[in-house]
């Protein structure tokens, strides 16, 4: 009888744990998102390469569109909500402001041996549903390369790992809240 009642206890202990511990992830998913109350869409709008504005920058034909599809990647992968493209209760947008190549470290015969790939974005983040999330930010990441190696060899792996560093951090300020 003891021991009868001693397992219910335990088994009711055990459920009360679980019950408060999914009771307490409130809006929470597990992809890590924490979407806005009364949101259920998004909006990226189209990226627009303006680094050729910029002295030292360089113009990359498709950037614009690839960055912008890479966007809408990571918030379709990452959030329950849907892509729309226009009307989104949540709208990303920006531009491309820098995309330039600069030499890091010099060799004894005083040429370039790493080049550094650079990327800026200014961004502007709008939720229809609350006005105190709305805000705009600059991000940026760089991607580093031998020197002896043209930008041509190393672009998309290069383009890879700048949108990805990019694309989260945009994710995390918007949707994670970290």
């Amino acid at each position: 009888m003891k021991k009868t009642f001693r397992i219910r206890f335990l088994n009711l202990i055990f459920l009360s744990s679980i019950t408060i511990c999914l009771w307490g992830c409130g809006i929470y998913s597990f992809t890590g998102a924490s979407i806005p109350p009364g949101t259920s869409t998004f909006q990226v709008n189209f990226f627009e390469n303006q680094a050729g504005n910029r002295p030292g920058s360089t113009v990359e034909p498709g950037l614009d569109q690839d960055f912008t599809i890479a966007l809408q990647d990571i918030i379709n992968n990452q959030s329950t909500l849907d892509l729309v493209s226009r009307n989104g209760d949540l709208i990303y947008e920006g531009e491309i402001v820098e995309y330039s190549i600069s030499p890091m470290s010099a060799t004894a015969q005083i040429t370039a041996a790493q080049n550094r790939l650079t990327m800026r974005v200014n961004f502007r983040y709008i939720n229809t549903k609350n006005e105190e999330d709305d805000f705009e930010r600059s991000y940026n990441f760089y991607y580093d390369y031998p020197a002896e190696l043209q930008l041509f060899d190393v672009k998309d792996e290069a383009h890879e790992a700048i949108f990805e560093r990019i694309t989260q951090d945009i994710f995390n300020d918007t949707l994670a809240k970290w």
